[in-house]
């Protein structure tokens, strides 16, 4: 899988961008993995050294 990042006004967070539908309305955030029970790819994120939230929500592309 290709993943986009963009930078965000917050020089502490990126944007990824997967190319692929990650949900399919609305947003969630996990503040940690235990939170993220429902998402496999929040928590496999949580995974990864110095991730400490993950946002997702839908991108719409115009």
């Amino acid at each position: 899988m290709f993943v986009q990042t963009e930078p965000t006004p917050n020089p502490a967070t990126l944007k990824f961008l997967p190319g692929k539908e990650v949900m399919k309305d609305g947003t969630m955030f996990y503040q940690n993995q235990e939170s993220a029970s429902n998402s496999p790819l929040a928590m496999n994120l949580f995974n990864i050294k110095g991730v400490e939230g993950v946002f997702l929500g839908l991108t719409l592309s115009l």
